[in-house]
């Protein structure tokens, strides 16, 4: 029986994790973490906007698709990453090919990768830590922004569908994976991997973090999905390549645009305090 029967199972996978992760980092209840996060929403406007717009910017990736089909540019650059590259992905799947392997791949592949996006939001907002959960936020965005572009524009195929020695081993635990999680990410949403990108920004931000389990755990849980985009068969040497570029750009523009943000907004509350005479 495989792990993953549907997209339904592998969420309630994922609500398991974040609250193990939770758990973990903080030794309290899962639901006070929730609270804390629901407070901020209904108490802080700019939380709440930056909240929106994170939101918001996951939806581009599906816009993407949509406009992607309606438009008339039709390249494929995957033959020429191929010339480049040759057997390296199916070097590192046929040396490593593991069904346990696979099964473990599969899950942070599919179930950390987000968890980790999430927890890091709750984390860093229960623990008051504003200039970590804007930096995710900043982030995520960049990362989407620059990357979407590449998709239109420089489309490149996942590597199963292309080489011949290469199997997308995520079937043999998520059969229905290409029905269920295809809609959110396009087969030729190659270059940059998201998935290398995110997993490197959530890593450089919570070294920055003072909980000690999340900033080793992130940092070594990124590391392994780095693998599993090759082992699984999914991404490109050069997909890698380029999106820990870009996680890293991303990282570091959003840990400085969240501090300067934080920095301005003490400024304007210390010249309110100072005009209503508070000092």
């Amino acid at each position: 029986m495989s792990p993953f029967q549907s997209m339904t199972h592998a969420t309630v996978y994922i609500v398991l994790t974040i609250f193990a992760f939770v758990i973990i980092a903080t030794r309290k209840s899962p639901y006070t973490i929730a609270s804390s996060f629901v407070q901020e929403i209904f108490t802080s406007r700019k939380y709440l906007l930056h909240f929106i717009a994170l939101l918001m910017i996951l939806m581009f990736n599906k816009m993407e698709m949509a406009i992607e089909k309606g438009m008339q540019y039709k390249a494929d650059f995957t033959k020429s990453i191929y010339g480049i590259e040759g057997d390296f992905v199916a070097s590192i799947q046929n040396f490593f090919h593991n069904d346990v392997l696979t099964v473990i791949s599969s899950y942070f592949y599919v179930i950390i990768f987000p968890s980790i996006m999430i927890t890091s939001i709750a984390l860093y907002t229960y623990q008051k830590n504003h200039k970590l959960f804007y930096a995710v936020c900043y982030a995520l965005m960049f990362n989407y922004m620059i990357a979407i572009p590449f998709y239109l524009f420089f489309p490149v195929n996942e590597v199963w569908f292309f080489h011949p020695k290469v199997d997308l081993l995520i079937l043999d635990v998520f059969p229905t994976f290409e029905q269920d999680y295809r809609p959110l990410s396009g087969l030729d949403n190659c270059f940059p991997s998201l998935h290398t990108s995110i997993s490197i920004s959530m890593a450089v931000i919570a070294v920055k973090s003072q909980n000690k389990f999340w900033k080793i755990f992130v940092p070594c849980s990124a590391a392994f999905i780095i693998f599993t985009i090759f082992y699984l068969g999914i991404h490109w040497l050069s997909d890698m390549c380029a999106g820990v570029v870009l996680g890293v750009v991303a990282a570091r523009m959003g840990l400085r645009i969240a501090e300067g943000r934080l920095i301005l907004g003490e400024r304007a509350l210390l010249k309110r305090r100072v005009k209503n005479n508070e000092y």
